[in-house]
């Protein structure tokens, strides 16, 4: 497997006593889905290494205690602070209507409600809070932000996301 078939869970923030139990953060919007893991990737040195979890509570807010199988040191766990957390896509529940992963969405076509097509998707930005589509169209770049009230449709089998954008908005970047 390849790191582009997986998405990012979160990191190790530290470790907790001297047994190699580690604290981790979950940077997810539904902390009760991940509860129950069994096993997740560690990025080490730019591989993506898989674990055992031997025990995972909950500790406050996005936060675990966690022990993983085979790291039995103070030692073991602190090699493992600031690493990254991953698991495969396919954990990911299925989202309907206009939710989206921003994963699936690169390469969708961007139709406008009165521009009609304006592009191809061709990344998320994520800048603080507002995320952003960014949009390739004739050599040209529009940024369209991430929200609901500008998107209409997201047509899966179509690869196609319909966007009611407000008037002017598109013409910026034309």
């Amino acid at each position: 497997m390849e790191k582009k078939d997986f998405f990012f869970l979160g990191s190790v923030v530290k470790t907790s006593g001297y047994k190699g139990s580690l604290v981790f953060f979950f940077d997810v919007d539904d902390i009760e889905t991940y509860k129950d893991l069994e096993a997740l990737f560690i990025e080490v040195a730019g591989e993506l290494i898989p674990f055992a979890i031997h025990d995972l509570t909950y500790k406050s807010g996005q936060t675990f205690f966690v022990k993983l199988e085979d790291i039995d040191s103070e030692e073991q766990a602190a090699a493992l602070i600031g690493c990254e957390l991953y698991l495969p896509l396919s954990f990911l529940p299925e989202l309907k209507g206009k939710q989206f992963y921003f994963h699936e969405i690169i390469g969708f076509k961007a139709v406008d409600k009165i521009k009609g097509d304006i592009g191809i998707i061709q990344s998320v930005i994520e800048q603080g809070k507002q995320a952003i589509f960014s949009i390739q169209f004739e050599n040209k770049e529009i940024l369209i932000p991430v929200s609901d009230h500008l998107i209409t449709k997201v047509d899966r089998p179509g690869k196609t996301i319909h966007f009611d954008c407000p008037e002017g908005l598109i013409d910026i970047y034309l």
